[in-house]
């Protein structure tokens, strides 16, 4: 078996199915005000596979050199932070690991007291939310994450800052990011709170269409045989593919939201019992990007059929008295609204 730490990640491209969750991830990279994905699903099924292929196809970004919060204008660098210039650098997109067992100055940074005290100096060590500023911070079994970085993550998630505070000092700096979750259901529940961050959630389970399973095996197969040459064989899919996420940013102003989808978003959503207007807002979001994804200049019941169930699946009321899956519920509701 050759060395796989050459080639890279399987490539986006070339995971087979799983079109919704490659669909939501798209969408995030068309338009990261969305919010984050959340893939729940069994083991196995290509979510971490999906977020390590995406880090690579990721168009890069434009940061001031040496900045270690990706700042994009010398006037964003934080003045905790020294440069030895201010010159613009392109940088692969930031996609960061935030482990389970993680502490939480790993995390928010480290604040280093006696060196500010008898110094004088703002000394501080970035943590992981400073390495995932305009990017995506991704979390395996988000929903084993510990109580008190949950509670740090919605902080920051809310305001955009990450904030250190130790004996009087404050540091802060930017901490805008895609949340990427994922997990499995029998392993224990999301907390609510958590849960409504995310802007998009995808359900995903093992294929049951036996070509479907050989073009996987095949596929991954190839991969580990040669990652280099697979890798080669899919850069041309993975390049047309970043062309079309650039060429959506550059138009997602431009497309069109009627009264009438606006109307059908409102509708959706109190047909659903769904909380607050987020999931409105949301929906929205997410059709707008698709729409600038496929070329088109305004946002159709089309767009929003195909997003709804990603948008609204996580945010729907506990029913007792319905058996029915949320991702059910979300479609018969669909048919009915939209017809």
């Amino acid at each position: 078996m050759k060395d796989m730490s050459i080639a890279g990640p399987f490539p986006f491209s070339a995971i087979v199915g799983q079109d919704e969750m490659k669909r939501a991830m798209i969408l995030t990279a068309v338009d990261s005000g969305i919010g984050g994905v959340l893939v729940f699903g069994d083991r196995g099924t290509g979510k971490s596979t999906a977020v390590r292929g995406l880090a690579a196809l990721l168009p890069p970004i434009e940061a001031i050199a040496g900045c270690p919060v990706n700042s994009e204008h010398i006037t964003d660098v934080p003045d905790w932070v020294v440069l030895a210039d201010d010159a613009n650098v392109q940088k692969p997109t930031p996609v960061i690991d935030l482990p389970l067992g993680a502490t939480e100055d790993r995390v928010v940074g480290a604040l280093d007291i006696e060196k500010a005290l008898t110094k004088g100096e703002k000394a501080f060590e970035p943590g992981l939310l400073a390495r995932a500023n305009r990017g995506y911070l991704y979390i395996d079994e988000v929903n084993l994450l510990e109580d008190h970085l949950v509670d740090l993550l919605l902080d920051v998630a809310q305001s955009g800052q990450n904030v250190v505070e130790r004996e009087g000092l404050s540091i802060r700096h930017a901490a805008r990011f895609v949340l990427v979750g994922s997990g499995n259901p029998e392993e224990g529940e999301l907390r609510p709170q958590l849960l409504d961050r995310f802007g998009l959630s995808v359900e995903v389970e093992s294929p049951r269409d036996i070509d479907v399973r050989i073009d996987v095996i095949r596929r991954r197969d190839a991969y580990d045989r040669d990652p280099a040459a697979f890798c080669a064989e899919w850069r041309g899919a993975d390049a047309d593919l970043r062309a079309k996420i650039v060429t959506a940013r550059a138009r997602l102003d431009e497309v069109e939201a009627d009264d009438s989808a606006l109307r059908d978003c409102a509708e959706l959503c109190l047909a659903l019992g769904s909380d607050g207007l987020r999931g409105e807002l949301t929906l929205l979001r997410a059709a707008r990007a698709l729409a600038a994804f496929e070329d088109d200049t305004s946002v159709t019941r089309d767009h929003l059929r195909l997003v709804a169930p990603t948008a609204l699946r996580h945010r729907l009321r506990r029913d007792p008295l319905d058996e029915a899956g949320s991702t059910t519920r979300v479609t018969r509701v669909v048919e009915e609204v939209l017809g």
